[in-house]
C-alpha cells in the first residue's frame, strides 16, 4: 500500500475537492502517512471501510455465522500496571501543574489474546466508523471528527465516560466536576480550531450522552455539538483547511501543540495510526471519525488495543488507569 505525505495528501484533497471528485482517506496521528484513494479505486483486498453509510463491504458472512463466531469469542487483555501507568500520568501532571496543559490526553498500548482476527473484529463490530486494513489494524469508532454538508461545518468531541450499569449513571457522569471540566476544555479548543477556517462558530448542543454496547457491558460517554460556516469555494481548498484541523484536539489536549509534546514524552510507544482520522468526500459532503477504539497487529500476528483519557488537575490516578482499561472492549453484541 501507498502512503502520501503531507503537503501531496493536501494538494490531491485540493485537486478532488475542485474537481468534486470522490475519496477515501485515513491519516496517521503525526500526518507522516496518508492513504487517499479515489472512492472507485480502493482495493477492498487491502482496505474495507464503513463510515456511516458510505461502504466498500462485500461481505457474504451471514447473521447466523457472525452470532456464532462472538459467542465463541476469546477476549483477553494485559494491561500495563498501575506502577508503570503512574510514571506516565506523572509527567502529565507534573505539566499540568506548571501550567503548559490544561487538558492531556495519554493513552496506552495493550497487549490482547483473541480468536478473532482482524477482519473478524471488523465484521463482527457494530460502529459507525469502521476500518480494516490487511494485516495492520482494525478501527471500530463511535466517535465522529468533522462533517462538512453544503458550506457548514460540525464537530462533534467524545470526552467523558462511565459504566452504564452502575447506579444513576447518568447523574453520576453529568455531576462529576472532573468529566463536566475536561468535557468544557475540549469544547472550548473545537470550537477554536474551527474558528481558524470558518465564521460565525457555535456549540448548538452541549453534554449530549450517548449509550454505547460493548463486549465488556454498556458504557455511557458525553459529546458535543459545535457547527461553523466555511468560506465560499472551500471545496478548492479542502486539504489545506481539513489539515489545519489536525492532530484532532480531542486525542490531544490543550493547547494543543504544548499538548503533544507532553504526550510525547510521557507515552511509551508509537500511536502510529491510532487517534488519526478517516473517513471520505463524496464529491460535496464530507464526513470523517477519530480513530479511536483501535486493534492494531504487530510481529508475529500479536495483537495490542490502544486506549486512554483526557487528564486534568483534577484527575485521579487510579480512575484514569481504570478508564483506560474500560476502553479495551470490542463493540460485539
Amino acid at each position: 500500500m501507498r502512503y502520501k505525505d503531507h503537503n501531496n495528501a493536501i494538494e490531491l484533497m485540493n485537486e478532488w475537492g475542485s474537481k468534486h471528485q470522490p475519496f477515501v482517506f485515513f491519516v496517521d496521528y503525526k500526518q507522516q502517512q496518508i492513504y487517499i484513494e479515489k472512492m472507485e479505486n480502493v482495493n477492498s483486498e487491502e482496505v474495507i471501510y464503513r463510515f456511516n453509510e458510505m461502504t466498500n463491504e462485500n461481505d457474504t458472512t451471514t447473521e447466523q455465522d457472525k452470532s456464532d463466531i462472538a459467542r465463541r469469542m476469546q477476549w483477553q487483555t494485559f494491561p500495563e500496571s498501575l506502577n508503570q501507568y503512574k510514571q506516565s500520568f506523572d509527567i502529565v501532571m507534573r505539566n499540568i501543574l506548571k501550567g503548559n496543559s490544561f487538558l492531556t490526553n495519554l493513552t496506552c498500548s495493550t497487549p490482547i489474546a483473541t480468536n478473532l482476527s482482524l477482519k473478524d473484529i471488523y465484521c463482527l463490530s457494530k460502529a459507525k466508523y469502521k476500518l480494516w486494513v490487511k494485516d495492520m489494524f482494525v478501527v471500530f469508532s463511535p466517535e465522529i471528527f468533522v462533517r462538512i454538508k453544503g458550506n457548514k461545518i460540525s464537530s462533534y468531541p467524545m470526552k467523558g465516560t462511565t459504566d452504564a450499569t452502575l447506579p444513576n449513571a447518568e447523574q453520576l457522569l453529568m455531576e462529576d466536576i472532573k468529566e463536566a471540566a475536561e468535557h468544557a476544555t475540549i469544547t472550548d479548543l473545537i470550537r477554536n480550531d474551527l474558528s481558524m477556517i470558518s465564521e460565525h462558530v457555535r456549540v448548538t448542543k452541549y453534554r449530549y450522552i450517548d449509550q454505547l454496547e460493548t463486549n465488556r457491558g454498556p458504557i455511557l460517554q458525553t459529546s458535543s455539538e459545535i457547527c461553523g460556516t466555511l468560506p465560499e469555494g472551500f471545496n478548492r481548498h479542502l486539504g489545506e483547511l481539513f489539515f489545519k484541523l489536525l492532530p484532532a484536539g480531542s486525542i490531544t489536549g490543550a493547547p494543543k501543540m504544548k499538548t503533544t509534546q507532553i504526550i510525547e514524552e510521557a507515552e511509551h510507544y508509537d500511536r502510529r495510526f491510532y487517534s488519526g482520522v478517516m473517513g471520505y468526500f463524496d464529491g460535496y459532503d464530507l464526513d470523517s471519525a477519530v480513530m479511536i477504539r483501535f486493534v492494531e497487529q504487530q510481529e508475529e500476528g500479536k495483537m495490542v488495543y490502544k486506549s486512554g483519557g483526557g487528564i486534568t488537575f483534577q484527575s485521579d490516578v487510579v480512575d484514569e488507569y481504570n478508564e483506560m482499561k474500560q476502553k479495551i472492549y470490542v463493540p460485539i453484541y
